[in-house]
């Protein structure tokens, strides 16, 4: 049995980055500022869907009167917008007098923050956690949210299929490995599958491998375990999601536009003397471009959001870190198309599929690789310039996969690209989801009535967004229907936690 070689990360440091991450005297003012206009090119802006996909929102004719105004064109924006067209789109009952008109707004290109800058893996992995929410939050809401991360997977899946995307969005269903580096990893899952299973979660298809099945089939000394996973282009599905939205938007119900390199530069109230519309305007959005008037505003920015929304600066909020991503070559043939995770997550990985001829021709592929915060002194915590990559977190990642798959990997060996992302974080590792609240604010007055959010993943947002954009394109809807005369309330889905909810009534 080969022997364990020394790992080039600290493990067991999740409760450390904890500590990091709720320190009021950290904070600083990282977050409350626009993304930098200078980004490092990920992977996944190498290639485009199509042709026309690299100009989505650069020339489309300015919108200054919307409906509702959706502010950022990651997953979760394009997801809203994606469901609002359905809803108005499919229900015949919900459909106003006229169509509601909606705008994405991108400070970037589109596509351009998280979304399309992660790891690409789409895998739901809700028995992770699962004895710590139930004591936490209830045992309804931690079979919630294993329900809505399987929900969000196989609505992705079964979407792909039925438009014949796989290919075109690179559609990888290999599997998920996680690697268990130290015992307690393992004894904790252990005990989570179990919950689930107990609380009747069908954990689907979870196979325990000892490490010496992990070494015969990837060449790894450490157990794992196996599930159904898939792995993507996340780019290329956002950009797909938006030419659904348009395709399949009736004009006469909904109508979506898009302007990208527009930043919004701040929000400011209409009275009611100055809202004319027969839906009434609420919100001036102020850009470099033009000010949108608008009745509902979806801050849909992750990391970003307290640049608009300064009550949620802070470890009370959305914390911003940064992420770091290489694409590197493996040193030897073919490797089993499977997703990987490690560490408690801080590390995830995958081959990509042999495509072009000089990749089928050499057999070496190109493995995507993520992680390395827990090795820098703050985890990358309060950081939002993803203009460079640490070159310290650099050096430490080419020496992982080498010491993960003992010869597989070349020590050293540099990445053929490799970049940076800005991730969005909150203290409780749980997204905020439905109207913007101010908790400091006392007042009988909704000072952000008609805004909503959904935001604050913590770095897994693709197993979780599609479905929570879900949630709050329906409240948004419900909200147009009440005032247009519905008598309709909004519940929660089955598949939602309730506190993720920002209003839970």
């Amino acid at each position: 049995m080969t022997e364990k070689p020394t790992l080039p990360v600290p493990l067991n440091a999740h409760k450390t980055q904890h500590a990091v991450l709720t320190d009021p005297n950290r904070i600083g003012t990282a977050g409350t500022s626009l993304p930098v206009p200078n980004p490092t090119t990920s992977f996944w802006q190498t290639e485009p869907l199509n042709e026309s996909s690299v100009s989505i929102g650069v020339n489309e004719e300015w919108t200054d009167d919307v409906d509702i105004c959706i502010i950022g064109s990651g997953i979760t924006g394009v997801s809203a917008a994606y469901h609002l067209s359905k809803i108005f789109a499919q229900d015949g009952s919900l459909s106003p007098d006229e169509p509601v008109k909606t705008v994405i707004l991108d400070a970037r290109e589109f596509c351009n923050g998280a979304t399309g800058r992660n790891g690409g893996h789409l895998t739901a992995t809700g028995y992770d956690g699962f004895v710590s929410r139930s004591a936490k939050h209830g045992l309804p809401n931690a079979l919630r949210e294993a329900y809505l991360q399987e929900h969000t997977v196989n609505s992705l899946v079964q979407l792909i299929k039925d438009e014949h995307l796989s290919d075109a969005v690179d559609l990888v269903s290999g599997g998920f490995v996680y690697v268990f580096f130290i015992d307690e990893e393992e004894h904790n899952a252990k005990e989570d599958v179990a919950a689930a299973l107990n609380a009747g979660f069908a954990v689907r298809r979870v196979e325990w491998l000892t490490k010496e099945q992990m070494e015969q089939e990837y060449g790894t000394p450490y157990p794992g375990i196996r599930l159904p996973g898939n792995n993507l282009w996340p780019r290329k599905l956002i950009q797909a999601l938006h030419a659904l939205t348009l395709r399949r938007s009736p004009p006469t119900r909904f109508t979506l536009s898009i302007h990208t390199f527009t930043p919004v530069t701040s929000i400011t109230p209409i009275s009611d003397e100055e809202s004319t519309k027969i839906r009434k305007r609420r919100w001036n959005v102020n850009t470099p471009r033009g000010t949108i008037t608008s009745s509902y505003i979806l801050h849909a920015t992750n990391a970003y959001v307290s640049h608009l929304l300064p009550h949620l600066h802070g470890p009370e909020g959305v914390i911003p870190g940064r992420g770091q991503i290489m694409a590197t070559r493996a040193s030897v043939g073919r490797l089993p198309l499977t997703a990987f995770g490690a560490n408690e997550g801080f590390e995830y990985w995958f081959p990509r599929p042999l495509k072009s001829q000089a990749d089928v021709d050499n057999e070496r592929p190109l493995v995507i690789l993520g992680g390395g915060r827990e090795a820098a002194e703050r985890y990358e915590l309060y950081e939002t310039d993803d203009s460079k990559v640490d070159e310290e977190l650099s050096r430490t990642m080419k020496r992982f996969l080498p010491a993960v798959f003992p010869g597989k990997f070349e020590e050293g060996k540099e990445p053929e690209m490799e970049w940076s992302g800005i991730m969005g974080f909150t203290k409780t590792g749980d997204p905020l989801v439905g109207p913007v609240v101010d908790p400091n604010d006392t007042s009988d007055v909704d000072q952000y009535e008609g805004q909503y959010i959904c935001a604050g993943f913590s770095g897994h947002g693709m197993p979780r967004a599609f479905a929570c954009a879900e949630a709050v394109a329906g409240m948004i809807a419900n909200d147009i229907m009440i005032a247009g005369g519905s008598k309709e309330k909004w519940t929660p889905p089955s598949w939602i936690p309730l506190h993720y909810l920002t209003r839970n009534e």
